[in-house]
């Protein structure tokens, strides 16, 4: 019979902790607490204040939204708010994201939640996803499996092993920082994805000699499109929701593929 216990903020800091491949010592030096009442909290024979739980989890880098759960499991109320992105108070913020977003044209650049669905994206997004419909593209759309589904994006990536093996590699690193269980899931997934044709028997080489970064490479009715991603986040959010939004930028590799991206912009 599985147990319906919830977890201890005792038991929770633990896990985080080890998450974290951090000893007690370790941890305990970082904190400035000593070892001793760390051991303690971790296994319920101390209870944390309100104010030592957010210290712990901001020296473990918990997620808000876990911190707010740890805090729950010690009696506390939460520190975080979560609000829908539509409520008044993220206007400003998501006014800013728009703003990203339109002002990276002609290149494409999309926001995401913290599972990967799709939250807003620019005119050239949808113009690289020109001739995609089914399922995948009815909301919510998850960006990930949109890219690495055999009925998606993946037929049209050049280098789908390169960028497949980043995209799962990047996931895995999520799964591992949050210890969200709906990414895991995810990522077991996309993992069972066949490779598309051009694909087939490839491995995922390593960079390029030279090379910066691994690319994403598209077939595109004007030609082989080639960007680099870029990741931006809000680095002082104290609001869940906020905290999760993730904007991915896609700039030209080559001056062929900005060439290409301002016509496909000034065609419409």
């Amino acid at each position: 019979m599985m147990s319906t216990e919830r977890p201890t903020a005792g038991a929770l800091l633990r896990h985080w902790r080890q998450q974290r491949r951090l000893s007690q010592m370790a941890l305990a030096l970082e904190a400035e607490i000593s070892q001793r009442h760390l051991s303690y909290l971790e296994a319920g024979r101390a209870m944390p204040s309100r104010a030592m739980v957010l210290h712990l989890t901001e020296q473990l880098r918990v997620p808000l939204r876990e911190r707010n759960a740890i805090l729950a499991a010690a009696g506390f109320a939460p520190a975080y708010g979560e609000r829908p992105l539509q409520a008044p108070e993220l206007a400003a913020a998501w006014q800013a994201v728009e703003r990203i977003l339109h002002g990276h044209m002609p290149h494409p650049a999309l926001a995401v939640d913290r599972h990967w669905t799709l939250l807003s994206a620019n005119a050239a997004v949808f113009r690289l996803l020109g001739g995609l419909s089914g399922p995948l593209m009815q909301p919510p759309v998850n960006v990930l499996r949109l890219s690495l589904h055999p009925e998606g994006l993946a037929p049209r990536i050049l280098n789908f092993a390169e960028w497949g093996a980043h995209l799962l590699a990047r996931l895995a690193h999520e799964v591992q920082a949050s210890s969200d269980a709906a990414l895991l899931r995810l990522l077991e997934e996309l993992k069972g994805y066949p490779p598309p044709p051009q694909a087939r028997g490839a491995r995922a080489a390593p960079v390029e000699e030279g090379g910066i970064a691994v690319p994403l490479r598209l077939a595109g009715v004007a030609g082989p499109l080639s960007f680099l991603s870029t990741t931006t986040v809000f680095g002082t959010a104290v609001d869940v929701t906020l905290s999760e939004v993730t904007i991915e930028a896609f700039f030209p590799a080559d001056d062929a593929t900005a060439t290409a991206m301002a016509r496909l912009a000034a065609a419409g």
